[in-house]
């Protein structure tokens, strides 16, 4: 592994991007938790709470999205490695506080990388995907917060962010 005086793992002295040789590292459970919400009008969340949005099913839908995305991360973001999760959980509940819903994803595996782009990705495309289906009701919603709450396992040990 190769790192610059910042302590990037994926650029080298020269500052061209390379992926991580993570052959020798030790197998270890992981497990990575984000966050991330979806403000929008009272009666957009309305609509959705009572499975009035044209789309169908917009949580149910959100949900299964995040997993799906979550599966797919090395195929999105560049130089992640493809991983074997053993889990991947995504909880979407109404916060009537913004008003809107937030959204929280856990990914699991025992390997020898991280799942924090798993989470972070289940995350923001379980946003997405209620934006999309409720849009023709609420053009003007708002996706913000997405952050790595926790992570555990690994050589770096453990991370709780502070606002968590």
């Amino acid at each position: 592994m190769t790192t610059t005086k910042a302590g990037l793992t994926h650029i080298d002295a020269s500052g061209e991007a390379h992926m991580v040789d993570v052959g020798d590292k030790a197998e270890t459970a992981r497990s990575a938790t984000a966050t991330g919400y979806v403000k929008m009008k009272p009666e957009t969340l309305a609509l959705i709470r009572e499975g009035n949005a044209k789309k169908g099913d917009v949580i149910g839908t959100a949900r299964l999205a995040g997993i799906m995305a979550a599966k797919q991360t090395s195929n999105l973001i560049p130089l992640c490695h493809p991983l074997m999760l053993t889990k991947v959980v995504v909880d979407i509940e109404e916060d009537s506080a913004l008003p809107g819903l937030r959204v929280k994803a856990t990914a699991k595996l025992t390997g020898r990388t991280g799942v924090e782009m798993e989470a972070l990705t289940a995350v923001s495309v379980a946003c997405l995907t209620i934006y999309d289906m409720a849009k023709a009701a609420d053009r003007g919603m708002e996706i913000g917060g997405i952050t790595l709450l926790e992570k555990s396992g690994g050589k770096s040990g453990d991370f709780r962010h502070p606002g968590a």
